[in-house]
């Protein structure tokens, strides 16, 4: 009650306010109608949905192959590799940062070096708009590959076997099984990491954050980049809390119809 329903009450509360020092003035829809004039919120929300539309697939593309190559039996020493895949989603996000910027240093990263080795130029990864969305997509899918990986992995684990053997005795190749079997019985994981992969990325902060700070040009300012700046940056309270509600309802909707479209008809 203390810190969950009451910040979501007085954010709300707070949205139709605006914030001088210790001073609250209602002002009504006024945070609200500044939004649809506000040229940086919509570069930050064309660049959330840039990231999403590129990143989620490839992620939940990823992690499907990975777990299933994992549930194999032709694998060995298979704890091993699902540790090392769900590592980065417990590594401190800051400390994998820092190393993502040393990786990618145009002029003394590693990456470079070895693009270097086979005749590429250097790529600008955090200094251009292009190769800084490219950069934070990266990270993302190797910090969150893993983390699906495992959900994905315990969905295979709860198809039953005997569906296999069937299709086997019917002469169904390993390929024709993977589509006609084990994407049809993971339809309900699949929504489940679709959503809350889409939910996580609309909540972009910590990559761009300490990758690029927002940059360069505001090319990987994300909604919740561009909300936390809002509010502990410029102070102004209001104005970030219509941002945070506005986001709210984009994540709703966008849910919404993630599951009238991927899920069941009933």
């Amino acid at each position: 009650m203390i810190f969950t329903v009451y910040p979501v009450i007085s954010s709300f509360i707070l949205s139709f306010q605006e914030v001088r020092g210790v001073e609250k003035t209602f002002v009504g829809l006024s945070n609200y109608t500044r939004l649809i004039h506000d040229p940086v919120f919509y570069k930050s929300l064309i660049n959330t949905f840039q990231i999403l539309i590129v990143q989620v697939p490839i992620m939940i593309f990823l992690a499907i192959l990975i777990a299933v190559g994992l549930n194999s039996t032709l694998i060995k020493a298979k704890s091993l590799f699902r540790i090392a895949y769900f590592m980065p989603a417990i590594t401190a996000l800051v400390a994998a940062s820092i190393v993502f910027m040393i990786l990618l240093d145009e002029h003394f990263g590693l990456v470079n070096y070895l693009l270097s080795l086979i005749g590429l130029d250097h790529i600008p990864w955090l200094t251009t708009p292009f190769w800084a969305k490219i950069s934070v997509i990266l990270v993302m899918t190797w910090r969150w590959t893993g983390y699906n990986m495992v959900i994905f992995l315990a969905g295979l684990q709860n198809i039953p076997a005997d569906l296999y053997e069937a299709a086997s005795i019917d002469g169904a190749g390993k390929v024709k099984q993977f589509f006609m079997i084990t994407l049809p019985q993971l339809k309900p994981v699949f929504i489940f990491t679709v959503v809350m992969s889409t939910i996580g990325t609309l909540q972009l902060f910590d990559e761009p954050f300490i990758l690029t700070h927002g940059g360069p040009n505001s090319a990987t300012m994300t909604i919740t980049l561009y909300l936390y700046e809002t509010g502990f940056k410029f102070f102004d309270f209001g104005y970030a809390s219509a941002i945070a509600y506005v986001l709210v309802l984009i994540t709703a909707v966008i849910s919404w119809i993630q599951m009238k479209l991927v899920g069941d008809n009933e």
